[in-house]
């Protein structure tokens, strides 16, 4: 401050070049990183109250419109701080960073001290070159203080503490656990087997250990390679082992994507007899339940193959009348659509039955 204030001249037109020099040669980079910024912000603290040159100059160059400074001269500068009735506001500067300086650079002193008594007027120039000029300038320098280091001391081994001991000898034994390899056998085994049930029926033996691993410990679901993308195809073919994931999976987050799966997998003797026995063992939410039936009565009227259509309307008729008899399900939302259903296929025997129990319930819910 005191360089641009004193050596620079008395005149603000003379100390407004000086700053614009300072702001020229980081022009292209940002503001933030021109390492006179804190000095730019040293002058904003100095002139507080009053708006002077170069607190406008400074606000000029830190605004978005800052090319419109090359259009203007010094003096023009100067009679436009003093028109500027207004303070500009400088807190953009304090987010953006552009002021803050390292708590070891800001404790650091000049090493350029004013001379208050001397007559320098002469050589200004002179002194000027030798001060910022050079691979060294001193005008980039600064006395700061030394942060001391001390070498931390040894530590001290302790007869108590652990050591580790490289053996000598050759000849090793080693020990096995053997729960660690059996757990990894489980699961490994598992995992083979559900691959293969993805792709074909197992056999009994192999069902049934599947069903007892999982109920001894159910968390293996989450292990084995399961999930909701091949539900479908451990339904079509081993819908007992499909039956056993769903039931451990009744205290899961996941079973309602499991449950969104069954329901929206194409029909089958197979999906039905799953989630007729589900419905039978664990409680499920309604409306997937009426999305179920109503999605089996929509396929029944779309099938095309009369002899397929007449065996999906048994299986659906065999499966309602379960649902029924059991009290699993309540039918009264669904009631028009089933015995429109139950009328359209009148002529096969599985429909008539379903209707005369429709009939039943609904003269029992009469009276």
């Amino acid at each position: 401050s005191s360089g641009i204030n004193a050596e620079y001249g008395e005149h603000p037109q003379e100390r407004i070049a000086a700053l614009y020099l300072l702001f020229e040669m980081y022009r292209s980079e940002s503001f933030t990183v021109n390492p006179f910024a804190p000095f730019f912000h040293s002058l904003i603290l100095e002139d507080s109250e009053r708006v002077s040159a170069e607190v406008y100059f400074i606000s000029l160059i830190t605004s978005p419109s800052a090319r419109e400074i090359y259009k203007m001269s010094p003096c023009q500068i100067v009679r436009a701080a003093k028109d500027c009735k207004t303070r500009p506001d400088f807190r953009h500067l304090k987010s953006s960073g552009a002021v803050k300086v390292s708590a070891k650079v800001s404790s650091g002193i000049s090493v350029i001290l004013p001379d208050m008594e001397g007559d320098t007027k002469g050589s200004t120039g002179a002194i000027i070159d030798n001060l910022v000029s050079g691979s060294d300038p001193p005008s980039l320098s600064s006395l700061e203080p030394v942060i001391m280091r001390p070498v931390p001391p040894l530590h001290q081994d302790k007869f108590e503490e652990l050591l580790w001991v490289n053996p000598n000898s050759s000849e090793y034994t080693f020990e096995w656990e053997p729960l660690v390899i059996e757990t990894t056998s489980v699961e490994l085994e598992l995992r083979k087997l559900l691959s293969k049930a993805f792709k074909g029926a197992l056999p009994q033996s192999q069902q049934n250990f599947i069903r007892e691993e999982i109920i001894k410990d159910p968390k293996l679901i989450y292990h084995i390679g399961l999930t909701a993308g091949k539900f479908p195809a451990l339904v079509e073919n081993n819908c007992k082992v499909a039956l056993e994931v769903l039931l451990h999976l009744s205290q899961s987050n996941q079973l309602t994507e499991y449950f969104t799966v069954l329901v929206n997998m194409e029909l089958s003797v197979h999906s039905m007899e799953v989630m007729n026995e589900l419905l039978g063992r664990v409680v499920l939410p309604p409306e997937y339940i009426h999305l179920y039936i109503t999605k089996c009565i929509t396929h029944c009227h779309h099938c095309q193959d009369r002899l397929l259509q007449h065996r999906f309307v048994r299986l659906v008729c065999v499966f309602l009348s379960s649902l029924i008899r059991h009290n699993t399900v309540d039918l009264k939302e669904l009631f028009v659509e089933v015995q429109a259903f139950c009328i359209n296929f009148s002529r096969i025997k599985e429909a008539a039955g379903l209707f005369r129990l429709l009939k039943q319930m609904d003269c029992e819910s009469a009276s």
